[in-house]
């Protein structure tokens, strides 16, 4: 699978408060190599399509805390924002 550009990469104050460094990263590199994470099969074809159309692109996962949260890359690639749900 092709990786795409992250744009700045951009870290919601409720995630640095929860969620630690080392997961995060490890998320944010699974995010850039097109591994999703926790999504259904319908999003996961959704992120497919928005690679070859450049749309939008969400990644789900979980840290060992049980926390989920999100990676969620701009259309434009130019921001990815890693929150949780509750920062949407």
């Amino acid at each position: 699978m092709k990786m795409f550009e992250l744009g700045e990469v951009v870290i919601t104050q409720n995630i640095l408060r929860t969620v630690d460094i080392i997961t995060t990263y490890n998320a944010l590199e699974r995010h850039k190599n097109c591994d999703w994470g926790e999504l259904s099969d319908e999003e996961k074809a959704v992120n497919l399509k928005a690679l070859k159309n450049c749309g939008e692109l969400r990644s789900s996962y979980q840290s060992e805390a049980g926390i989920k949260f999100w990676i969620i890359t701009a259309a434009d690639r130019s921001v990815t924002t890693i929150l949780l749900p509750e920062d949407n």
